[in-house]
């Protein structure tokens, strides 16, 4: 076995580590390369070579896999920067896409919009309307063709859309993943016209009842597909021009991988990919350090992202939405509001501080990057709070000036709120932290659970100086920087650790008690499909796991939740055991008692996931131990920082983290300083650097804000 190499792009910074066959690890951190971001994945990769002293094309030869995660499909959805697609569906039910099932209004909309009734409104329709087109053909919820597709028909309806100039095409039928022959005959139909036309199925890509949702997910997946498909085979291209010998995959949103050259086909799937890097990263740090409920926390140069890790599983969904649109994709549940490093802080016209959504990206970047930027971010708050050091970023290699920030800052925030600098980059940082702190709260309390059980993991860029302020927010005592040799790039370690996971569904909605020869059957179908995509992958597997799974709700309900089926025959006890694990669950998320078994439970959805495990054995190598708890001997500096709103700029110990052994003990307040992040320990709060070097903080009080109401002048 060679190395294995996890690259994580995101819009502001891209990460990579490599791992080696014997285990060792070493990290990058570059600047993304919009719009070209090959160029950003090959400049991580030259710098992983400089870490380990080879040449690029050594490195690359010697690479049995990259595991590749990217946002730039899901960027491209969200900021509605997608081609024009094609959309096909039975005749009379073209609205559906319009209509939206009344969900566009309410769909992926914040607490406080929700009750904004009069404000609320419909997104702009996913498909022009000249592009959305009717074919003559009726099959019934039972599978069965009653009215035959009119192919002549079907013929002059491609042609027109074609004379529009689409290059991509979704078709979705009404019940077609009950019967998806009308759907396949015009794949035929639509090929004969053009054959380099990407065409995407309802019945491949979400084969599941509803017809909105499904709708939505296919065209989705066109819009991104062809796209997708050009961007990896560019990057293939580059990678193998440099040397690489192994497989390029691509991250899902389930958790795991594919091969590139199948990731196009079911796009869709790879929106979420980079989003769910961390929590597979933190699922193989907590088996080690024992940690069973962890909460996943990734602050970086855009986003922040939460995920959870409960009995040392991932939590999962079986859908999301993007834009007010459902999509039917099995995702690891990772939540995402816009407030990484690069947020912009910016004043509404009632006069209230916001930061995010938007984001400064990579270019320009912050104000104090040099580059163009004039928007104050928190990242320009952490350097003049004297969080970050005036030195420069990624060790030096990315140079900062704080006069910048000061001006940033002054001009858009301090003066129009008629406060100090200090005070509106203290309200900055205070801001990120609240509303960080309340999508924490949101995720672990609406999925049924108490956040005083669980641990914060905190990576990113800018995670390790917010996470204690969010972590003692909503309640959790102990909080773990990944340090070592992952340090900002701990998703990209998520990467390189995943394993390739395939998912099939299929609905078949049945009513309880559910017959088992049915429920087998469909099992069956379904594991057949995932383990000969499994084969397809040509990828080595040290072993491959299947598990199945059913959406299950009760009668008069929509919301479903899923349950897992045993392996195996099944027998009636079996199926009834997959039932009550459902009303066990449905308790935990609504209460005990919640449950109503008299209404009827229907099992919706059918849903096999395979596995295929990849031997990557990390090893994480552990630091010498300190001669005692007091780590002066790694003290670099003191500085004055604002780490605390009542006391203001204090005198603060920075202590280098490349100096710090097993067994230290660092009493805040202090700053511990990382070549690619900075860790905050706030007063009151004491952290330890573990044998493997990360760092745990204890939170034994609640943060104090920084925006207090004490001058700073």
């Amino acid at each position: 076995m060679g190395h294995v190499i996890g690259i994580d792009v995101g819009g502001t910074f891209t990460d990579a580590v490599a791992i080696s066959a014997e285990g060792g690890m070493v990290s990058a951190k570059t600047p993304s390369t919009p719009p070209d971001y090959g160029e950003g994945v090959l400049n991580a990769v030259e710098i992983l070579a400089a870490e380990l002293g080879i040449t690029t094309e050594a490195l690359l030869g010697d690479t049995d896999y990259i595991a590749h995660g990217t946002t730039s499909s899901l960027n491209a959805l969200v900021m509605g920067k997608v081609p024009d697609v094609g959309f096909i569906t039975t005749i009379g039910h073209r609205d559906a896409i319009y209509i939206m099932n009344v969900e566009g209004r309410y769909l992926g909309r914040p607490q406080h919009e929700l009750q904004d009734v009069m404000r609320q409104a419909k997104p702009r329709g996913i498909v022009p309307r000249r592009l959305a087109r009717e074919v003559v053909e009726r099959i019934d919820r039972a599978g069965t063709v009653v009215v035959a597709l009119d192919e002549e028909q079907a013929r002059g309806v491609i042609r027109d859309i074609l004379a529009q100039g689409v290059r991509a095409i979704a078709v979705s039928l009404l019940w077609a993943f009950r019967n998806p022959a009308h759907e396949q005959r015009l794949r035929e139909l639509i090929r004969e016209q053009d054959a380099d036309v990407f065409v995407a199925l309802s019945s491949e890509v979400s084969p599941r009842i509803r017809e909105f949702a499904r709708h939505s997910t296919t065209i989705m997946s066109t819009q991104i597909g062809p796209g997708l498909a050009l961007y990896l085979a560019e990057l293939e291209d580059k990678l193998r021009g440099r040397g690489l010998r192994g497989s390029l995959l691509v991250m899902q949103s389930s958790g795991g991988a594919i091969a590139a050259g199948e990731a196009a086909a079911s796009a869709i799937t790879t929106i979420g990919g980079v989003l769910t890097g961390g929590v597979v990263g933190c699922v193989h740090l907590a088996e080690r350090l024992g940690h069973r409920n962890v909460i996943a926390t990734d602050v970086g140069g855009t986003t922040f992202l939460a995920g959870l890790v409960v009995d040392g599983e991932p939590v999962r969904a079986s859908a999301t939405i993007v834009n007010q649109f459902p999509v039917n994709v099995p995702t690891l549940r990772v939540e995402a509001i816009g407030s990484g490093g690069g947020a912009i802080a910016w004043i509404d016209t009632g006069g209230n501080l916001h930061v995010g959504p938007a984001s400064a990206q990579a270019s320009p970047g912050p104000a104090c990057y040099g580059a163009g930027g004039t928007e104050p971010t928190n990242t320009d708050a952490n350097l003049v709070l004297g969080i970050l050091p005036e030195t420069g970023l990624l060790g030096g290699l990315r140079p900062i000036r704080k006069d910048l920030a000061i001006e940033a800052i002054r001009t858009r925030i301090a003066e129009p709120l008629g406060l100090s600098v200090e005070d509106a980059a203290a309200a900055i940082h205070a801001v990120q932290n609240a509303q960080t702190g309340d999508l924490l709260r949101k995720i672990v309390v609406e999925s049924g659970y108490d956040p005083r059980d669980f641990t914060i993991y905190a990576f990113g860029g800018a995670g390790p100086a917010h996470c204690a302020a969010y972590a003692a927010e909503v309640g959790v005592t102990q909080v773990v920087v990944p340090l070592g040799p992952v340090a900002s790039a701990f998703s990209a370690f998520g990467l390189a650790v995943s394993d390739i996971v395939l998912v099939r569904e299929h609905s078949d909605p049945m009513t309880a008690p559910f017959d088992p020869a049915r429920v087998e059957a469909n099992f069956a179908r379904l594991e057949t499909e995932v383990l000969d995509a499994l084969k397809r992958q040509g990828i080595p597997l040290d072993r491959v796991e299947v598990h199945r799974e059913i959406d299950m709700r009760y009668g008069l309900q929509l919301g479903e939740v899923t349950a897992p089926v045993a392996a195996g025959s099944l027998d009636t006890a079996a199926v009834e055991e997959s039932v009550a694990e459902f009303e066990r669950r449905y308790a935990r998320l609504y209460g005990e008692g919640s449950g109503f078994r008299e209404a009827g439970i229907h099992g919706i959805t059918f849903r096999v996931r395979g596995v295929g495990v990849l031997k990557v054995e990390p090893n994480f190598e552990e630091l010498a131990p300190a001669p005692g708890e007091d780590p002066s001997s790694a003290l670099a500096e003191r500085r004055l920082v604002c780490l605390d709103g009542r006391k203001g700029f204090v005198s603060t110990p920075i202590y280098d983290y490349r100096l710090l052994r097993a067994g230290h003990l660092i009493e805040g307040p202090a700053v511990i300083q990382v070549p690619t992040t900075s860790v905050v320990v706030p007063d009151g709060m004491r952290g330890e650097i573990d044998r493997f070097g990360n760092l745990h903080i204890e939170t034994r009080r609640k943060v104090v804000p920084l925006a207090s109401k004490r001058s700073f002048a």
